[in-house]
């Protein structure tokens, strides 16, 4: 279970209120008025940014005073989620222990296969458009050990048919591996397309 209690994080002139608790293994998509702090929560949640009060409880486990690196979280951006100057192929295997790992491989290329980037594998980030970009950085994401996954407008950059494909490749595999996803989104049709339950949040700003 993720509890996050009372926690309020300073943004410029704007105080934020988070108090909500996400059960384990579920699809929550996060909606609300731009600058009521969606992305915000996703951030304070993975560690970029630090809260002035309150906690973030995963399993029973406070996260505000762990570094990044070692909170169970993998985080997808709105953008810059891939390294220019490495191959697709190297932006995977930093992110995903591929050496001596034969399942993983094998789930990479059927991840690969299905959301129809399998002829972009060994290219350089720059030679893909932004919505083969933004696949390849969910795969990465989803396929990740960390069981808590965070998704800041993920579909933002596909086209309808990239969007279908790759909103449903995400929760396949969010329910297979147990994961609990939060996804911000303002788009109707994916809240629809992922299923799970739906927060609003809103009324969580003082000025």
């Amino acid at each position: 279970m993720l509890a996050i209690k009372q926690l309020q994080v300073q943004r410029g002139k704007t105080l934020l209120h988070y108090d909500l608790t996400i059960p384990s293994g579920k699809i929550i998509t996060l909606q609300g008025r731009s600058g009521v702090g969606k992305t915000t929560l996703l951030l304070t949640i993975a560690g970029f940014e630090q809260p002035l009060s309150g906690d973030i409880v995963w399993q029973g486990e406070s996260l505000v005073r762990l570094p990044i690196i070692k909170r169970p979280v993998a985080m997808l951006f709105q953008e810059h989620n891939l390294f220019e100057h490495v191959s697709i192929d190297k932006n995977l295997a930093l992110g995903l222990p591929l050496q001596d790992n034969q399942c993983l491989e094998q789930r990479l290329e059927q991840a690969l296969m299905q959301l129809e980037v399998q002829e972009q594998r060994y290219k350089m980030p720059a030679q893909l458009s932004g919505g083969q970009r933004q696949r390849m950085a969910l795969i990465r994401t989803l396929l990740r050990p960390e069981p808590l996954v965070l998704l800041d407008e993920p579909f933002a950059e596909l086209d309808a048919k990239s969007r279908v494909l790759a909103a449903d490749w995400v929760r396949e595999q969010a329910l297979a591996q147990g994961k609990t996803v939060l996804l911000v989104t303002h788009q109707q049709e994916d809240v629809e397309r992922m299923g799970g339950e739906t927060i609003i949040l809103g009324d969580l700003i003082d000025n």
